[in-house]
């Protein structure tokens, strides 16, 4: 079955985002049931999904002066200034996650709501045009903490070529998205020289078990009652799991 949406993005289009991607997938799916074919969704990225499936909130286009302002912040004082504009969201968000942070500051100040109040009312999403079949794997946490150590190491020793051309780039920004991706930082350390190949591996299977550890709070705790959860890893599991999305 062919693949869509993978790699499909420039690295510079600092731009794309959750919706742009639901529109994208909107289109492909469209396509492939024009195909006959059945769409598969594979990922983790749970905010995606959620957009795709509940659609957007209708939130204008921020005040470019605002934007910039907020987004120059230290993200200690962006904080500090979304408990005094919008406690409820400083209360809700990580203190350190930067991005979030600034998100909902530049919404309550360029439109003088709350980003909350504007997610409230959402459009555009397909869950009620389609019917899913949802499948959540959730494996054992040390199982899975173990092939994403190797896995990364396994990444430095042949993807080193991907991240050399990207950092040989000059038409991205110093502070681009995709230069942040899980495992660039590691991986351009080490081209460097500033971090050794172990060190490397270590930081960045860090980064991503911290990742991962996300992923699966998320998806345990954020999805309807109606999406199967499976456990495990075992052979007998991923069968179960195959069975599970065969009978819905």
């Amino acid at each position: 079955m062919p693949h869509r949406l993978f790699g499909h993005v420039d690295g510079a289009d600092a731009g794309y985002s959750a919706a742009r991607w639901a529109s994208d997938a909107k289109a492909a799916i469209a396509e492939a049931l024009a195909e006959d074919r059945l769409p598969i969704l594979v990922g983790g990225t749970g905010l995606y999904l959620r957009t795709l499936l509940d659609g957007i909130a209708p939130v204008p286009a921020i005040d470019a002066s605002v934007r910039a302002a907020v987004r120059a912040l230290p993200v200690a004082q962006a904080h500090a200034a979304l408990m005094v504009e919008d406690p409820a969201a400083a209360a809700r968000l990580n203190p350190a996650d930067t991005t979030r942070v600034a998100r909902a500051l530049e919404v309550v100040r360029s439109t003088g709501r709350p980003l909350a109040a504007w997610q409230a009312h959402r459009h555009g999403g397909i869950a009620d045009t389609i019917e899913p079949r949802a499948l959540v794997l959730l494996p054992d946490r040390d199982w899975l903490f173990a092939r994403i150590d190797a896995r990364f190491a396994d990444m430095l020793a042949t993807g080193l070529e991907e991240v050399a051309a990207l950092v040989a780039r000059t038409d991205l920004a110093a502070d681009a998205p995709i230069r942040r991706a899980i495992g660039v930082p590691e991986a351009t350390a080490l081209l460097a020289g500033h971090l050794s190949p172990d060190e490397a591996a270590a930081a960045g299977a860090l980064a991503t078990r911290r990742y991962a550890k996300r992923q699966y709070t998320w998806f345990r705790n954020q999805l309807d009652d109606d999406w199967v959860r499976v456990f495990g890893h075992e052979h007998k599991t991923r069968r179960d799991a195959a069975d599970i999305l065969l009978r819905n």
